[in-house]
């Protein structure tokens, strides 16, 4: 199993899917107990959802999932979110708040070092590659990070989810323009179902590697799955309501595109 995947294409797009894996090592697998073991938590989806919506995007895709250790997280294990219910680099419980580790299984600092050497180094070493050589070609280079959770997740937040959640942290990881044309396009037809810096706005990845100064934007697309999806086992993909959602997504991608190749 590879830690992760990439394609790498001419467009000045760069989509990373750094949840949607499933990939959980044996060894790691038997210490997670029944409700670890159902990688709830997943993407579900996230690289069909995406494929094909903009012709050209590059995709670097981690296939290890968020259990083993989070690609979206802090390597140094500091919060994104300081005061808030959230879950760390090597999750200790599910988005619900509930132990995911059988008895004294949790990851020590240790193995959670070694984790991040094995697992998370190597998806952002190729990230990085990607958005250099993304850059070189066109000058910029726009991370867009694809994610999906469920819409009802009350340890994290209170209510129903809108469907899209644009993070740029508060406007630092990208600039205006890349910012308007994401949250404009989505108000357009979801104005009630859209918001900009909510309960989410970006995680490690957006905020790290977002420096426009320098010519990459990066900015975070968390949907709720309802969107596309069924929210309970066995997470089916939901045909119809893709086929609703993906000309939308297509539309915001190929915008992207154009305004990074204006």
């Amino acid at each position: 199993m590879n830690v992760f995947d990439v394609f790498k294409g001419t467009s000045p797009i760069v989509l990373g899917q750094p949840h949607g894996g499933t990939f959980v090592p044996e060894d790691i697998f038997l210490r997670l107990n029944q409700r670890g073991q159902g990688l709830d938590d997943t993407d579900w989806h996230i690289s069909k959802l995406y494929d094909g919506l903009l012709s050209g995007a590059s995709v670097v895709k981690s296939n290890v999932h968020r259990y083993v250790i989070d690609a979206n997280r802090d390597p140094a294990g500091k919060s994104l979110y300081p005061g808030q219910n959230t879950t760390e680099l090597c999750p200790t419980t599910d988005f619900d708040g509930s132990d995911i580790w059988n008895g004294d299984q949790t990851p020590s600092s240790d193995e959670i070092e070694t984790r991040r050497l094995t697992y998370h180094a190597p998806y952002h070493a190729a990230l990085v590659e990607e958005l250099d050589r993304v850059r070189q070609i066109h000058g910029i280079a726009i991370l867009y990070d694809c994610h999906s959770i469920r819409s009802n997740i009350g340890f994290l937040f209170e209510g129903t989810l809108p469907i899209f959640n644009i993070g740029t942290d508060n406007g630092i990881t990208c600039s205006t323009k890349v910012e308007a044309i994401v949250h404009s396009l989505v108000q357009e037809t979801d104005p009630s179902d859209t918001v900009l810096n909510g309960r989410f706005k970006g995680g490690w990845t957006t905020r790290h590697y977002g420096q426009p100064d320098i010519g990459i934007h990066a900015i975070q697309m968390e949907l709720a799955q309802r969107s596309y999806m069924s929210e309970s086992y066995p997470w089916s993909y939901r045909m119809d309501r893709a086929k609703t959602l993906q000309p939308k997504l297509k539309r915001i991608l190929t915008r992207l595109a154009q305004h990074a190749s204006a």
